[in-house]
């Protein structure tokens, strides 16, 4: 049984966000709601100060804090090493949110930072229990896995494309856009990286290309000092940077 991970390049990565709108259209997201996010910030003093990005998706962690917290078992992991909601268990309690290091859960009935209008209201709940009724409508629902469109009152977050990832031929080490018999089953997060800064695959399997680049270029993982483990490492070379690893030295 594979282990996904996913590794990102800091010094690929241009920011340009085209992650979070491919995730979002792909796991029919509200609007502000990124299960994909892409942080920005500034480093330096000024006036030498430079303009950062952050890429964080959802750590799908070895050691999830968030799983441990819930008294529904609704947060669970699975074999192949994803974090998961069951939305017919969850009871929007928002413990794993507050358990999470990394702010990568979202209640659904919380409105998002997002200054257009409610689209909830606009595109109104449909047929059973949906939060809303989306124009567009991927991928085909698994509630027991947190797929598709959400209900009321559950947590939701990225879940590498599970309804991707999970039908991908046993004994895959890549999952590579590039490669015809497996693109159908890469997330759409990593498809749609113009620079080729995300690689997606087996951390159990020595020969994998996440292995490899983490290998070769010093992968970190984000807050890896709270033992969350997380399967996503980033590579930072010399023109990247991960958030936590810089020192904010007070002001006298």
């Amino acid at each position: 049984m594979a282990k996904w991970g996913m590794v990102i390049d800091l010094e690929k990565c241009t920011g340009c966000q085209a992650c979070t709108v491919a995730c979002g259209m792909e796991n029919s997201r509200l609007p502000g709601e990124h299960w994909q996010d892409v942080i920005f910030f500034h480093e330096g003093d000024f006036p030498n100060t430079q303009l950062k990005w952050f890429p964080r998706p959802c750590m799908h962690c070895e050691n999830p804090s968030c799983v441990a917290v819930c008294p529904t078992k609704a947060t669970y992991k699975t074999e192949s090493g994803q974090v998961l909601v069951d939305w017919e268990r969850c009871i929007g309690c928002k413990y794993c949110m507050v358990a999470c290091p990394y702010g990568v859960r979202f209640y659904t009935e919380e409105k998002p930072a997002y200054g257009g209008p409610n689209m909830k209201e606009v595109f109104k709940e449909g047929k059973g229990d949906h939060s809303w009724n989306p124009p567009w409508k991927a991928p085909q629902e698994d509630w027991k896995r947190g797929v598709g469109v959400q209900p009321h009152d559950v947590v939701s977050k990225c879940t590498f494309c599970d309804h991707r990832v999970s039908k991908a031929p046993k004994g895959t080490a890549d999952l590579d856009p590039s490669d015809p018999k497996t693109r159908e089953f890469t997330p759409g997060c990593v498809v749609t990286c113009a620079p080729g800064a995300r690689f997606f695959g087996d951390l159990d399997n020595p020969t994998s290309e996440v292995n490899k680049q983490i290998a070769a270029k010093n992968g970190v993982r984000l807050l890896d000092h709270l033992g969350n483990k997380p399967q996503v490492y980033y590579l930072t070379g010399v023109g990247g940077s991960v958030p936590s690893d810089r020192a904010v030295k007070p002001k006298v």
